[in-house]
């Protein structure tokens, strides 16, 4: 997805505007969850995330949600990872 696509997406669903979030190479944090929901869009490498026992793999363009309070689990790629994120 483009940067503008994904801005649209949110604007649409009532997100707020999103903050660029960074991982350092091959990092991860444990089981965890949010109090909010997200929506992100990756710019720069890649993570794998772990939910309910499956992991789903994300790259440059691709994007990924967590409803509110959803355990997770993530991983960071070799160059580890920048992502757009918004919340609500």
């Amino acid at each position: 997805m483009q940067h503008e696509q994904f801005l649209q997406q949110l604007s649409e669903l009532g997100f707020t505007e999103p903050v660029l979030v960074q991982y350092p190479k091959n990092g991860y944090l444990d089981q965890h969850n949010h109090p909010f929901e997200v929506w992100a869009l990756v710019v720069e490498g890649s993570l794998k995330i772990q939910i309910d026992g499956v992991v789903h793999s994300y790259t440059v363009g691709d994007v990924f949600h967590l409803d509110y309070a959803q355990p997770h689990s993530e991983y960071y790629g070799s160059s580890g990872v920048k992502y757009l994120a918004s919340r609500k």
